[in-house]
């Protein structure tokens, strides 16, 4: 555990110290159902989004309708190639990626644009809705690797790594993104449009999450969870439920419901359904107390929780 008493300078970052703490990323995804990515070359300020964003939406009303549809689901996020950031104030023919998943399957595609402002005119709610039209198919996933350093140090010092060796190995899939959530769990590596999200990744494991991920399967250690799913409840039962079953393929393993039990711990507990290819389980999850508390150099003290699992009972099959 880090030294509470020691300089900043000299402590380790969150992501490292959560691991000392034992803590697991399972059921800490960000809910995202859609996405809209995109290319914004050169550094990127703490800020970068919300400067993009006002740049592609000047009217306070379109903004306002952006952060209405991010509760919807739809996300959106700066990319960029992996490698070294030289400063490009402006980029013609920028690329962006916009898709989803749900009830009409994962669909992905990409149109260029001149300047960020054209975005004003794309019908974000098509993008929700899953209609797409907006541009040409591109086929999927991407794989999108945090490393917005100037948001938390460990998305860099531990992101950066993945994006290049993910972006030597799969050229044009890989790409850096801006901040997606739970710097605690650097390496953090989206796949979309699959929509799952992983962390705590080094090169080795984020290699084996690509190779699944390009085999149309999901590879369940260090996943945080599906991104549609309904709850962190919900994204942490789908996990055990996969690592009990074996279950890899990207719709084989569902959450359903979800209802809170009675229970003598302090902690909250709740009972979720969860579909697994012809069966049915009922698993039972309590979020358990933190786990201890170290200090950081990121943001000060971190005191890692999560979920148990405490039974997986078949229903049906």
């Amino acid at each position: 555990m880090s030294d509470a008493s020691a300089p900043s300078g000299q402590l380790p970052g969150c992501a490292v110290v959560v691991r000392m703490l034992g803590g697991s990323p399972a059921g800490t995804a960000a809910h995202m159902r859609s996405w809209m990515l995109i290319e914004y070359p050169g550094p990127w300020a703490g800020d970068a989004l919300e400067q993009a964003l006002a740049e592609a939406f000047p009217d306070p009303g379109q903004r306002e309708h952006v952060e209405q549809l991010r509760a919807e689901g739809l996300r959106t996020l700066l990319i960029r190639q992996p490698g070294r950031h030289a400063r490009e104030p402006h980029l013609p023919g920028r690329r962006v990626f916009v898709g989803g998943t749900g009830p009409q399957g994962r669909w992905m595609e990409c149109f260029r644009i001149d300047e960020l402002s054209e975005l004003s005119e794309v019908d974000l709610d098509a993008i929700v809705a899953g209609r797409g039209g907006l541009g040409v198919p591109h086929p999927g996933p991407m794989f999108l690797v945090c490393t917005h350093g100037t948001k938390d140090m460990c998305c860099a010092l531990l992101g950066r790594p993945l994006a290049a060796s993910l972006g030597a190995k799969y050229p044009g899939r890989a790409w850096e993104v801006s901040h997606v959530g739970g710097d605690r769990w650097a390496g953090n590596l989206l796949v979309v449009p699959d929509g799952f999200l992983h962390g705590q990744l080094d090169a080795n494991e984020a290699d084996q999450v690509v190779k699944a991920a390009l085999n149309g399967e999901v590879e369940p250690e260090n996943l945080r969870g599906r991104t549609a799913a309904a709850t962190p409840w919900s994204q942490y039962a789908e996990i055990a439920v996969r690592k009990h079953t074996g279950l890899r393929g990207l719709d084989d393993v569902i959450a359903h419901t979800e209802r809170p039990i009675e229970t003598d711990l302090e902690s909250e507990a709740r009972v979720v359904t969860v579909s697994a290819g012809p069966e049915t389980f009922d698993v039972t999850i309590s979020r358990r107390a933190e786990i201890g508390q170290g200090a950081t150099r990121c943001n000060g003290m971190v005191k890692p929780s999560g979920y148990i699992t405490e039974n997986i009972q078949l229903i049906t099959g």
